[in-house]
């Protein structure tokens, strides 16, 4: 019996497995991250134009005269701004960034508290508080969202309480009342104390000030919690994401869209029927004898990217590397109806692609490479083994074999050699004639580790 285990690790940077797992964390969260940072802040700065376009036309309903201008160009300021923000924004700490979303703070808040000088009318300071112009703090708080962390949210929440707060400190302190606004609304009101403070034009009216800025805050706090939630789950997608890029490294697109749809589909041990391909390259002791280190690396990189593209585009799982070569199945970890044409187009194919590769090593001057290929379809044990850290372990003789029949290639000079039983499952699944073409039977043959001779067929 021959077994064999499909390894899923993480990758390795570091010699501490933990401080590995940190790290390939942080990097798919920091990837993700930026990804978010740089889409919400396209967002953000598209929002931000549509919402002054809207309200730049809104003014204009508002205060239908030429003095609106001055508060367009404050509108420009902001789209101006909004688009520095998106030019230097990134993940992490910018300076620039948290200076560029202050001033925006500033400008909308030096833009509401002081009068146009532009405006033929002259009213009380106190009147430019009872504009509601607080309300469009809300659309900056907003948009904030689309591309900032739950601390900028805050900060955008802090600031814009306490520019408003000292700017109607300083107003209150400097502004001259208008003389006989008042005295004309107490009289016409009356001894309706409550009354006279909400009518009178100098009135700053500080607790419905105080009201904006209190539930300004509240809200700020309250979308960062929201932000801050979104940020997990992001980060939270990130790593199933790169568990997915993980499981997508052993196993071909549609296993890993299976695998990703259901919660343990790996774990029930059972007896299936698989294909099982080996291959390896002839003679590569003998190429890589006296060659620099690095070249023989990059051979192998070059040999096993290869051959795992057909191994995946045939819907097979990639098993293992093993040196030279790999070792591939198919039908696992669930059975398909075309496992063993699968595996017998997956060789074919792996041949035409050597044959590619050989052309253009022959044009740059370097060594042809030849391999050998053996598949067996045939009954396996699979199922998941370990405790914490899981394997998915593939335990047969059909294992065996296809790793015998791969060895047959040197013996019979030929490229592939598949078992009867392959051939015989081949023909049942309808697999068109070609994958048979070419091959030849071979009776008799002595399979090391089977007591049973086997008839194999060699191309």
């Amino acid at each position: 019996m021959a077994e064999t285990a499909l390894h899923i690790p993480r990758p390795r940077f570091l010699s501490d497995p933990k401080v590995d797992e940190a790290n390939q964390d942080t990097e798919y969260a920091i990837a993700a991250l930026e990804e978010h940072k740089r889409e919400g802040l396209e967002l953000a700065v598209k929002a931000r134009w549509i919402a002054m376009g809207i309200t730049g036309v809104f003014l204009v309903f508002l205060n239908p005269a030429w003095d609106v201008l001055y508060y367009h160009g404050i509108l420009l300021l902001l789209c101006i701004n909004g688009w520095l923000i998106r030019r230097v924004g990134r993940v992490g700490q910018s300076k620039a960034e948290l200076f560029l979303i202050f001033l925006d703070l500033l400008i909308m808040t030096v833009g509401m508290v002081v009068p146009s000088p532009f405006s033929p009318h002259d009213v009380p300071a106190a009147t430019q508080y009872r504009f509601d112009n607080f309300v469009y703090f809300y659309l900056i708080l907003a948009v904030g969202t689309l591309a900032y962390s739950w601390r900028t949210v805050i900060a955008i929440g802090t600031w814009t309480a306490g520019m408003w707060s000292i700017a109607l400190g300083l107003s209150w302190w400097f502004s001259v009342p208008f003389e006989g606004l008042s005295q004309a609304v107490a009289e016409a009101v009356g001894n309706e104390e409550l009354l006279v403070k909400f009518i009178d034009p100098n009135s700053f009216v500080l607790q419905l000030r105080v009201q904006e800025v209190l539930v300004f805050l509240l809200v700020a706090v309250t979308l960062a919690i929201s932000t801050r939630r979104l940020n997990a789950l992001l980060l939270n997608n990130a790593g199933l994401e790169r568990e997915r890029a993980n499981l997508s490294r052993y196993f071909s697109p549609n296993v890993v869209e299976e695998l990703s749809q259901n919660d343990e589909p790996l774990k029930q041990i059972r007896n299936q029927d698989i294909g099982v391909l080996f291959i390896d390259i002839v003679g590569f002791t003998r190429m890589s004898d006296g060659r620099d280190p690095y070249e023989v690396i990059e051979l192998l990189r070059g040999f096993h990217g290869r051959m795992e593209r057909e191994v995946f585009r045939h819907s097979g799982t990639l098993d293992k590397y093993l040196g030279d070569g790999l070792m591939a199945t198919f039908g696992t970890p669930t059975a398909g109806e075309q496992d063993a044409s699968n595996a017998l187009a997956c060789a074919r194919s792996m041949m035409q692609v050597m044959e590619r590769w050989n052309t253009e090593r022959k044009r740059q001057g370097e060594a042809e490479i030849q391999v050998g290929i053996g598949i067996h379809y045939g009954e396996a044990l699979l199922g998941d083994i370990g405790a914490n850290r899981l394997e998915f372990a593939v335990i047969g003789t059909a294992v065996n074999v296809a790793s015998r029949l791969e060895a047959l290639t040197r013996q019979h000079n030929s490229r592939l050699v598949i078992s009867d039983t392959l051939r015989e499952q081949v023909i049942r699944e309808g697999g068109g004639s070609d994958l048979l073409e070419g091959l030849s039977k071979r009776n008799d043959q002595d399979i090391r580790g089977i007591e049973d001779k086997m008839t194999v067929w060699t191309l």
